[in-house]
Parts: C-alpha cells; structure tokens; sequence
C-alpha cells in the first residue's frame, strides 16, 4: 500500500507542466571603484536591461561613497550598465535566482582597459497563494482562510497542509514535537517547548502562520518536528487606522450522543464571542501600535465514552464529560523608533489572561449499565497571566542586508490552578481538593549578523537563556480521599541555555547550498521536596552540536531539487517532569517523570518544488532517527484499577514519509490547494519501570503503523467581492501510545464578502458541519484494555463582522 501510494505522488510531481514562474522583488547594491587607486566613484550611471530584448527596467546613480542600490529587481537575466565620463563603459550579466532577498556585489571596477564580464547571481523571491518558495519554510495568511475564521490558532491551522490535531495539540507529519514561536520568539503563552494556551489565541489577533519542516541553524535546535511561528497583525501605514471587529458563534447545536444515567447536562448551545481592536499611528519616525483581543467562549471540551477491561474479567463502563467556560484577554502594545535610515528600536509588551473553569461528571457503570459503581464530579478553576517585555535593536550597515540585530525577550508566566471534586460512592461521599501555584521566569538575550555576500550570505549568532520555574503543589483529602497527600510540596525547576551558530548560503545558476552548526550546552536542576515518596532531586546537562545542511539543484528556473539533513532535540518540558499526580479522571492520573531525559533526531529528506504561471507543487520524502524517544506508558498497579499515566524514554523510534502540496488557479474565480501524507512510525520493543506510586515494570513488543492524511482547499471567488471556501480533511488510522487512534474527517465551509468599498467585511462559516469527527482510540496495557470514543464538540458556526479604518 505504501508503496502504491508513493509511486502515485512522484507520478504527480512528473506530470505537473512548468510554465513561468510568478516574481517578487530583490534588492541589489555594491560599491564603484576606481580599478587603479580604489577610491570610490561617485555619481556613476547604472542602467538595468533585460538581458532577452535590451529593454530599459530600473536605473540609479551611486552616491558619495561609491554605493548604489537597485531594489524591486524581478526573477530574470539582466544587463547592468556602468557609464561615467573618463571611464570605460562597462557591463556586467546578472541572473536574479530564488534563494536571498538582498545580495551584495561588492566592488565593480572601472578601468581604461577592457574587463571580461563577470557572472552575478542575484536571489528573489516568488509566491504563490502566500506560500513562499523557500523549501524550509510555507507561509500562510489567515485572512485566506474563510472556515477557520472566528476561531483560535489551533483551529486555524488544521486546513494547513502537513498539520494535524489531536488531544489538543499540533501536529507536523504526524509528531506533535513542535517548537511554537510568537512573532519568532518563544513565549510562555505557548509554552517552552509545548502548546500550551493556542487554542485560546484568537484568529482575528493573527496575520500569518509560518511552517519550518527542517529549520536551519539559526534557530533554536529544539522541536524536530519543526517550527510554528505565529506572527501578529501589526500596521505600519502612515497616520492613524486601525481595525474593529466582532465575531459571535454557536456550538453544539445537538447532543451526538446521551449522558450515561444520573449526571448533569452537557452543554448545547455554547456561545463564542470574540470583539478586537487594532490601533496604528504612525508619523515620522515613531510608529506605535495597540491591538487587544477578548474571547468568552464555552465548550463541551470532552465527551468521551469508554469500555475498560480487566484481566481479572471486571468490565467497567463510563464517562467523561467536561463542560468548558473560558475567558481569554490579550493586549499587545509597543513603539517603533526610526531615528535614522540606519538604525532602528522597538520595544513592545504582551499581557494576556486566562481564565477557565471546568465542570464535569464521570461516572462508572457495570458491565450492563445497571448499576452506577462511582460518580465523580470537579470543578477545575484555573487562571493564567503571562507578561512579556520585548526590546530589539536593529543596525543597517552601508549595504542593503547588512544588519546587526540585537534582542531581549523577557516573560513572566503564573500558573494558579484550583481543583475540587465530590467522589460519590455507594456507602460515602467523599470531598477532596488540590491547589498548584507556578511562576515561570524566563529572559533570553541575542545578537544576530548577517552579511550579505555576492553569491549568497552568511549568518552568525549567540543566544543565552535563564529560565526558572518554582511550583507548588498541596493537596487537602476529605473522606476516604485517593489522594495521596505525600506526593505534594514544592519543586524548583532551572535551566540554563548559552548557544551560538554560523550558517553559510550559497547560491550559483545551477545550485545552492545552506550549511549550519548551531551548539548548545543546556543545564537542567530539578530539585525537588525531600520528603517526596518516591522521586529525589535530578536533572541533566549536555553540550552537542547540531549540524544542518541543505543542497539544491535547479532543474530548470521554475524547478528545484533538494536535500536536507539536520539534527535537533526535544528537551523535556517542566511539565513532563513535574512530580505531582493529577487527575485527568479519577482512574486515571499523570505524573511527571524527573529522570525523563531528551530524545534526538537525525532527519534527512529530499524535496522537489515546481512553479508554473498559476500554482506550484511541493513533494517531499523523509526518514527520521529518534533516539530515547519521550512518550507517556499507562500501567496498572496490583490490586488497584487506577491507572498511572507517564512519561518515559523508550529507545529507538523511525518515522519515514512522503508529501504533496499542490496549489493551482483554475480560473479567475476558482482555485484550489490540496496535499497529502503518507508515513510510517515505528517503535522498537522496550521496557521501563514507572516508579509510581510503586515500581512497576512494562515491556511492549515492537510496534509500527502507516498512516497518513489529505487535505482539499476550494475558494470560488464570486461577482460582489465575495468568496466562498470549502474544506476537507480526512485523517487515516495512526499509532498512540500503547494504541491506536482510528480514522476521521470532517468538512468546513466559509463565506466572506467585501463590504463599504474595502472597509468592511461579513462572514459566516461553519465547521464539521457534517459532524463527523469522532475520535476513537484503542489502549492496551499491563492487564487492562480501553476502548473509547470522545464526542466533543467540533460543530461551531459563527458569524464575523470587522472594520478598518
């Protein structure tokens, strides 16, 4: 089947036709000299021609110092020009490639005497539907995306060629290893190598989403599933605008499914309401900026129906029903100062707040439904602020690219989280809770170089981090409590990361190549309380170097071949080594592992990109290496049926791939994008021992599964500006922990219309309106099997009205 698949999607990419390819803009510069006496000429005529028919495109004149620039250069071969009275005239070939956005010539030479012509590449850019040509990086704006409007980041990104969700999470061919940037930092409000809080981030807030499949060394080595970087609306116009918007919606129309007997409602109905407003004044030099966001949103968050199954022959019958109420405040404000053309200061802060409580029901039922052996009921009220400072300098050198960038990122994260629940048996009713309290500090300092050269750049960089995460955990049992009130107390977490890199590029008319080395030397300390009844202090520390390399070959000016090759980590978050248990139901809690150490990947794939005159296909295949692969094991301690939910490292793991992106304006009122993935993971046989409560050994067998998506995109663009979208996904059986998680799909719809000349725009759309996208999973583990479905809630409509002024 793999097989059959794979032979389809290259017989794709064959068959695609090229044309010509769309273009963007470059900018050129260099410096004239005299060939004899070096000093600079200033005053010198430079002409550029199409090298095809001699026709005139741009022309400049040097200044004072010798230096010319010529910007909004196309892809093409051109002619430069130099003339100046007491000078030989000379000419110069120029190929504009597809690779750097400034390129630096460096010395042109007059003489009396004749010169052979020299050869210059020159890189631009080209787009397409707002997916760039870089085969590293795809770039998607959010305005395009009619079905997701109205809803958070996370649902935004699921029409996203090669993102997947599930539980929550994103997911890059099929790895939820992401590193998560905001405005190309990373941020508490999405976590330190998790995701936490996207799907409570407005869409409206977002102006684009870039993707990194293979990251280069510039970038921090962690995540090798690759980046996500979230990138905020921010104007630059001159004067005074700005934006206001109101989006309202409805989930949950219907019940998919009935309670089991004798628990409260579950939420119908629930109301999304999402007001935003942008504010830009811009004169001068000084740009200042506000945008604030405000979400209230309720959610039936979980609805999950399950069948577990005892070797000893119990057979239990339940429900997880959690009814949502969030709050989510955001406000990001800051100043840009232009003093001059060379230098340039922001400085920006970001708050926001979130506020959710929780109010579930679980009941556990008999084999037959007769008997209610247990109901628990919770409510989970938990707040969080996050504050972030920002202060970026920028220094333009002489040439245009040559910059010295300098920048601090600090962020403050409070984590305070309440948790009550009533266990209802037959012979007591017991009330019990727990409290956590976490702050999170964290201040990266970086300075950044680039240089443009005159067939490529060079980057050159250092990053240092401080990061410190004191956690407090008390639990306070009522009658005949579970709880285990000896797993509580405090911990400290700190982790220090001082890191630099190099990262060369070249590009000639035939190839180019990106060479790296970024090396990190991380220190983790986790201490912990002492009286802790099963973990001590730990950490880890290790310095390594993480090589990236990419070679591409042009095939012709509208197609390109590639390969790469890099190796990144996943260092554990705090939380997956966090030593207090909690209740994602009452049998089933997660803890934290502080013995948990990072898994590395080495990943190399080929890439191939065509453009033609309206679309472009991206393919890819990939074979990734993971050693010490971090994955949570479920274990059953004896004579309990508890289950104790942790993370491990569980040796090696291999991941093998391939995927298509195509994108293609049929007519002028109608265009489609659609991609699909196919891979393999497979884990090899291992055994671990969770160490709470009590030692408990687990070995599986190797274990492996091909799976994969498809994607369809549809916009017709209709009479009246306005547009129609329609959206599908489907999403094959795959591999989890212990299990599997069997197919879905669902289909989306958007309609947007342009509205007072430009200025306003109304839309409505509606997801999973077919309200097919159950999630069903399959876990086996130590004496115990858990069959389950979750129906909760993917149908929301919405309606959205914004203004700019």
């Amino acid at each position: 089947m793999f097989n059959k698949i794979l032979f389809l999607l290259l017989l794709m990419i064959i068959s695609a036709h090229a044309t010509k390819a769309q273009n963007t803009k470059t900018t050129l510069s260099g410096i004239v000299k005299d060939a004899k006496n070096r000093k600079a000429i200033e005053y010198t005529n430079i002409v550029v021609r199409q090298k095809s028919d001699q026709k005139f495109v741009t022309g400049t004149i040097t200044d004072s110092t010798g230096r010319f620039k010529l910007v909004e250069l196309s892809t093409g071969n051109y002619i430069l020009e130099f003339s100046i009275v007491g000078y030989l005239d000379k000419k110069q070939d120029v190929t504009v490639g597809s690779l750097n956005t400034f390129l630096d010539l460096g010395e042109i030479t007059l003489m009396e005497d004749a010169q052979t012509l020299n050869m210059v590449n020159i890189v631009g850019q080209s787009n397409v539907d707002g997916l760039s040509t870089k085969m590293d990086k795809k770039t998607f704006t959010l305005a395009n995306n009619i079905t997701q409007s109205g809803g958070s980041v996370l649902q935004a990104m699921q029409n996203l060629p090669g993102v997947t969700l599930q539980d929550g999470k994103i997911q890059l061919r099929g790895n939820d290893k992401i590193a998560v940037l905001v405005d190309g930092k990373q941020n508490a409000m999405t976590g330190f190598g998790t995701q936490t809080g996207l799907d409570n981030i407005p869409a409206s807030a977002i102006e684009k989403i870039e993707i990194i499949n293979n990251p280069s060394s510039k970038y921090d080595a962690n995540g090798n599933a690759g980046i996500i970087n979230i990138i905020y609306k921010k104007n630059r116009q001159e004067g005074f605008n700005g934006k206001i918007s109101l989006i309202s919606g409805l989930g949950s129309l219907w019940k998919r499914r009935e309670n089991l007997p004798t628990i409260r409602p579950q939420f119908q109905a629930t109301p999304k309401i999402n007001p935003s407003l942008s504010l830009n004044y811009r004169k001068n030099k000084l740009n200042t900026f506000l945008q604030s966001d405000y979400l209230y949103t309720q959610t039936l968050n979980r609805n999950e129906f399950a069948t577990r199954a005892y070797s000893d022959g119990t057979i239990i019958n339940q429900q997880v029903k959690r009814n949502r109420t969030t709050d989510y405040t955001t406000v990001k404000t800051g100043i840009d100062w232009n003093p001059n053309d060379r230098n340039a200061l922001t400085i920006s802060g970001h708050f926001n707040r979130e506020k959710i409580i929780d109010n579930g029901d679980i009941p556990y039922f008999n084999e037959n439904l007769l008997q209610r052996l247990r109901l628990w009921q919770f409510v989970e009220d938990e707040v969080k602020y996050t504050a972030t400072g920002s202060a970026s300098y920028q220094h333009k050198f002489d040439e245009p690219g040559h910059l010295l960038n300098i920048g601090f990122n600090y962020t403050w994260h409070r984590e305070n989280e309440k948790y009550f629940f009533t266990n209802i048996m037959s012979t007591f009713t017991g009330n019990d809770s727990f409290a956590l309290l976490s702050d999170e500090h964290v201040a990266d300092l970086s300075t950044d170089y680039i240089k443009p050269l005159k067939q490529g750049r060079l980057e050159l960089g250092m990053k240092f981090r401080r990061r410190t995460i004191p956690t407090n955990m008390q639990f306070f049992p009522g009658l005949n409590s579970p709880i285990d009130v000896n797993a509580g107390g405090w911990a400290d977490y700190k982790e220090t990361i001082p890191a630099a890199y190099a990262n060369y590029i070249l590009e000639t008319n035939s190839f180019e190549v990106e060479a790296g080395l970024r090396f990190e030397y991380v220190k983790v300390q986790y201490d912990v309380n002492p009286n802790h009844n099963t973990y001590q202090s730990d950490g880890y520390d290790y310095a390594r170097p993480f090589p990236n390399l990419r070679f591409s070959y042009k095939l012709s000016e509208n197609s390109k071949l590639s390969v790469f090759y890099n190796k990144r980590v996943d260092r554990p978050n705090e939380v997956d080594i966090r030593i207090f248990p909690k209740y994602d139901e009452p049998e089933l809690l997660k803890v934290g592992n502080p013995t948990l150490r990072p898994q590395f990947t080495n990943t190399i794939e080929l890439g191939y990109r065509l453009n033609w005159k309206n679309g472009n296909v991206n393919a890819s295949l990939y074979h990734k290496i993971i050693d010490a692969t971090i994955t949570r094991i479920a274990t059953q301690v004896a004579g309990s049926t508890i289950l104790y939910n942790i993370f491990q490292n569980a040796g090696k793991s291999y991941q093998t791939g391939s995927e298509i992106a195509i994108q293609q304006e049929l007519a002028p009122w109608f265009s489609f994008n659609a991609s699909a993935a196919i891979y393999q993971n497979k884990i090899n046989a291992f055994s671990i021992t969770n160490k709470y409560p009590v030692p408990t050994i687990y070995t599986m067998a190797e274990e492996s599964i091909t799976s994969g998506n498809f994607k369809l995109n549809n916009m017709f663009k209709l009479k009246g500006q306005m547009q129609i979208q329609l959206s599908g996904v489907y999403l094959a059986k795959d591999i989890i922990p212990q299990g599997t998680i069997g197919s879905r799909f669902s289909v989306d719809m958007g309609i947007k219309k342009q509205l007072q000349k430009g200025k306003g725009e109304l839309f409505l759309n509606g997801t999973d309106i077919l309200g097919t996208l159950n999630t069903k999973r399959s876990i086996s583990g130590n004496g115990f099997t858990n069959i389950s479905t979750d129906y909760l809630e993917t149908q929301v409509f919405r309606l959205g009205y914004s203004y700019k002024f």
